[in-house]
């Protein structure tokens, strides 16, 4: 499956950037992978970007008020969406507002990564890594156990 990584700038502190290149690279051994990077000067033009940048891809947005997973039950999803010839998972993190209410509701799924606010950056460290366990969970190797 391709999974299509879309976020609102890119990670600027060092650890963030160090961590997310790392998990791209592992995310790499499992899916055709695609990293957008989008930028807009107001959440609606954010929002615009990255409807424009997932294509026909399903949306999943991480917000806040969406579904929260376990690094099983994302697996779970993933495969699911692989079984049902889903080819493309378009996976975006919006800016400091978040999405528009107009994105989200066209969105194919909402994800929470939990009740905590993190930092933009730290949340796609976030993202990437629980991608990567869900893959490696799929593909049945011991990293989720570590």
């Amino acid at each position: 499956m391709r999974i299509h990584l879309i976020t609102v700038g890119e990670p600027k502190l060092a650890y963030a950037r160090a961590g997310w290149d790392e998990y791209e690279k592992r995310l790499r051994r499992y899916h055709r992978l695609q990293v957008t990077r989008v930028s807009g000067k107001t959440q609606a033009l954010e929002s615009e970007a990255v409807r424009r940048a997932a294509g026909r891809a399903p949306l999943v947005l991480l917000d806040p008020r969406g579904r929260q997973f376990t690094s099983e039950g994302l697996s779970a999803y993933l495969d699911a969406q692989g079984v049902a010839g889903v080819g493309e998972l378009a996976f975006a993190i919006g800016g400091p507002d978040g999405h528009t209410d107009e994105l989200r509701a066209g969105a194919h799924l909402l994800w929470g990564l939990g009740q905590l606010t993190l930092p933009h950056d730290l949340a796609m460290v976030v993202l990437a890594e629980a991608l990567y366990r869900a893959s490696t969970i799929s593909a049945g190797e011991p990293y989720h156990r570590g």
